[in-house]
């Protein structure tokens, strides 16, 4: 059998991208999904992401990391399903859908794709960094030379040694400027450092808000594929509007024997 793909990168955070409007995709084969994810013997992508029909929105986002698992929210993938619901001539330059964690709303302006994430009311404060839910879960902790910092074995240790088998994901962060902070990101489910992280940037921009290292409500993210920026208004102790913005580029279509 010949299966149908897309694939699509928002800021080097890649996704396999399936139209399953007419529910032809088993979303129950784990294994199918690790191996149109490996970067050997199939496609490969850090995630899979299955665009469904769901009345009421313009579609449906169902999200797997590499590992085959059925996961929680993913920004840059919900950026990237944007991208691929325009490549399909589903929306025209706003979307309504629904993932995992709810209903969000995004827009679209050429390769550009501005996503609205999850409010967030409820930030951990932990020795020397911060746990927080922005769809997905999130540490993020201040480091000191970012860039020669090892980011798979001591996000490894954190993921497993702090918090157990579920896991998180692990934000390592260092403040590039007044607004902008560089990041890199440890992946539960890719199980390794990823290029972007879409829920995870976020997480650093209301973190690093909360902390007081940034005063302004635009918070500016160098990750290592490329450029962020998160947007948010504070009300009380809980972030709202909160809106990821950053590319969202079609890669490539292409069929694979299944």
């Amino acid at each position: 059998m010949k299966l149908t793909f897309y694939k699509f990168q928002g800021t080097g955070n890649d996704f396999v991208m399936i139209d399953n409007r007419e529910k032809t995709f088993d979303e129950k084969d784990t294994k199918l999904v690790a191996f149109l994810c490996d970067r050997r013997f199939g496609i490969g992508a850090d995630g899979l992401i299955l665009l469904e029909n769901e009345e009421g929105v313009d579609f449906k986002m169902v999200y797997y990391n590499s590992d085959g698992n059925e996961s929680s929210m993913c920004g840059n993938g919900g950026r990237c399903l944007v991208a691929f619901a325009s490549y399909l001539n589903i929306i025209n330059d706003k979307a309504t859908f629904n993932a995992v964690d709810g209903l969000h709303h995004a827009t679209i302006s050429g390769d550009i794709v501005s996503l609205q994430m999850k409010d967030v009311s409820e930030i951990k404060v932990k020795p020397n960094a911060s746990f927080l839910d922005t769809g997905s879960p999130h540490h993020v902790q201040l480091v000191n030379n970012l860039k020669d910092f090892e980011v798979k074995t001591e996000g490894q240790k954190l993921r497993y040694g702090v918090y157990g088998q579920k896991g998180s994901n692990i934000n390592f962060v260092e403040p590039f400027d007044d607004e902008t902070f560089s990041v890199r990101t440890y992946e539960r489910g890719v199980e390794d450092e990823t290029l972007s992280c879409g829920t995870g940037v976020t997480a650093v921009a209301i973190a690093m808000h909360a902390a007081g290292r940034v005063k302004t409500n635009t918070v500016k993210i160098k990750a290592v594929g490329g450029n962020l920026e998160i947007n948010f208004e504070k009300s009380g102790d809980v972030y709202k509007n909160v809106f990821l913005t950053g590319p969202a580029k079609f890669v490539f279509k292409g069929e694979i024997n299944v």
